[in-house]
């Protein structure tokens, strides 16, 4: 128990004391960063850029760093951003409040700058339905606004009037996009995942049906690191990094304490 305790202890330091005196770290961007970084580069004012908010309250500390360093971005290069969830109704209320924080750090205006589509149910159904009109699956916002109403989906009806789909997955949803959107319509497509599903993900890189992928807290620092704007991504690594040298250094020492135990 006692031990417990002291690894509990080294833990909670080892995590608190870089978030607490806010340290940093630059973080070389990795090519499939750096491809999603170029993709939003590339758009013009007044694209419209569908982001789909996948992910819930468990993943949130991996996944909000990358959301709010995208949306930083997108804002900055005057798209006009529509949110959405095709996952769960449960993780669009931390979706629209990192989207109004960063919107009103940009002084967009609802309707014109940015829109909240809401939750749909019936994933592969409403991706290949956008791909024919919008407005048979979202005929009106989250707020009960007919989609006519708004002025930044005017002249939008499909996939050809979307510049590009950013998913923020910690589910299978960006397969569905990725398989029904890109290419049935191709749809250009940006998928944000949890660390332990980046793997999986780089074949689309390879096969080139993804055209930027970012994953885990270390995806974040990387976008953060290319728009120069350090968040909790870029603080977040100091922490995860002391914490792996402190696992490293209880494994030695348990390996060595049992090796002095064997020799006895």
């Amino acid at each position: 128990m006692r031990t417990r305790r002291i690894i509990y202890t080294l833990v909670f330091l080892a995590v608190s004391i870089p978030l607490l005196l806010r340290w940093t770290a630059r973080v070389q961007p990795s090519p499939p960063v750096e491809m999603a970084y170029q993709a939003i580069e590339a758009l013009q004012p007044g694209d419209l850029v569908l982001v789909g908010v996948d992910f819930g309250p468990s993943t949130m500390p991996e996944m909000n760093p990358m959301y709010e360093a995208i949306l930083e971005h997108l804002f900055r290069k005057g798209a006009k951003v529509a949110i959405l969830s095709l996952q769960s109704a449960l993780d669009l209320p931390n979706g629209v409040q990192v989207l109004e924080k960063v919107a009103r750090r940009h002084n967009k205006v609802y309707g014109e700058d940015y829109a909240n589509l809401g939750y749909k149910p019936g994933l592969e159904a409403v991706i290949v339905s956008i791909g024919q009109e919008i407005r048979d699956v979202f005929p009106e916002d989250a707020l009960g606004n007919p989609l006519d109403s708004l002025p930044m989906f005017q002249n939008v009806h499909n996939y050809d009037d979307i510049a590009l789909i950013i998913d923020l997955a910690s589910g299978g949803t960006y397969g569905s996009w990725i398989q029904f959107a890109q290419a049935r319509y191709g749809a250009k497509l940006i998928t944000g995942v949890t660390a332990v599903m980046g793997p999986e993900t780089y074949p689309y890189i390879q096969s080139k049906q993804l055209v930027g992928m970012l994953a885990g807290l270390k995806g974040a620092a990387e976008y953060e690191t290319l728009i120069q704007r350090p968040g909790l991504g870029s603080r977040g690594m100091p922490a995860q990094a002391m914490v792996h040298i402190l696992i490293i250094l209880m494994i030695l020492y348990g390996n060595w304490r049992f090796w002095e135990r064997w020799q006895r």
